[in-house]
């Protein structure tokens, strides 16, 4: 029987994936046999993130691009790059930031910075990919939400309202492209321990709170979004779209 999580031949796209969880996204596409662009703002951490995994999956497997998700210039000539060497068969909205900060404190630059990179460049990045899959007639893309897609805690307000945001931003795309053969859905992370959080797993008190918070007990790790990922990219998930899959140890499930 064909394998339906078999991505060989399929050519993904990843933001944000020289390091973290965009990194953890990247590899396990490659183990699904995709090949993966990887992509950061910055060339220099692009390509050696990139020489790391073509060592192991080869060199025909991985190639860079390095844009401002945030530019909508940038994005559409990144873009153009990306697909000269052939059509992107997977996106993977996965680049964001946050901004830790009470919002009666929160500057109106700092609240729009963040919603620009976390809700707006995935609107941005989405759209330009999604013209070239609209007209091919398939397509996936994936965007990368957050538990804070559904809860929310004090200090990070403008996170969670672009976290809200893109939830409703993937039925929307899923609205307007599904007929048209791309699907589009979403993987929601708990707390994922990453070189970005290990500050909070190194807090006593916050590290607490995780794990008396999340069911399983643990914080998650960056490869266990990776599966979820695959999934919503392969076949395995063809009459999946529009959802939001939380990977969050049970966060969202439990009072």
């Amino acid at each position: 029987m064909t394998n339906p999580f078999d991505l060989t031949g399929r050519r993904a796209l990843v933001t944000g994936s020289s390091r973290g969880i965009g990194h953890a996204i990247a590899r396990s596409l490659l183990e699904a046999g995709a090949h993966v662009v990887v992509h950061g703002r910055d060339t220099a951490t692009v390509e050696s993130t990139a020489a790391t995994l073509a060592q192991e999956f080869g060199q025909d497997a991985v190639s860079t691009a390095a844009f401002d998700i945030t530019d909508e210039q940038s994005v559409i000539s990144g873009i153009r790059g990306v697909q000269a060497g052939g059509p992107i068969d997977i996106l993977v909205n996965n680049a964001g930031m946050q901004h830790r900060e009470p919002m009666l404190d929160v500057s109106l630059e700092n609240w729009e910075r963040v919603i620009r990179t976390d809700l707006t460049s995935a609107f941005l990045v989405g759209r330009t990919v999604a013209r070239a899959m609209v007209e091919r007639g398939s397509g996936a893309i994936v965007n990368i939400c957050s538990v804070q897609t559904d809860l929310a805690r004090p200090t990070i307000g403008a996170y969670t309202a672009a976290k809200g945001g893109l939830r409703n931003l993937t039925k929307a795309m899923t609205a307007e492209w599904a007929g048209s053969g791309v699907r589009v859905n979403g993987v929601a992370p708990g707390y994922i321990r990453t070189e970005l959080t290990q500050a909070l797993v190194d807090d006593p008190d916050f590290n607490a709170w995780v794990l008396g918070r999340t069911p399983v007990g643990r914080w998650g790790e960056p490869e266990d979004i990776g599966g979820a990922v695959v999934w919503l990219s392969s076949d395995a998930s063809r009459f999946v779209s529009g959802q939001v899959v939380f990977v969050d140890g049970g966060m969202t499930a439990v009072v």
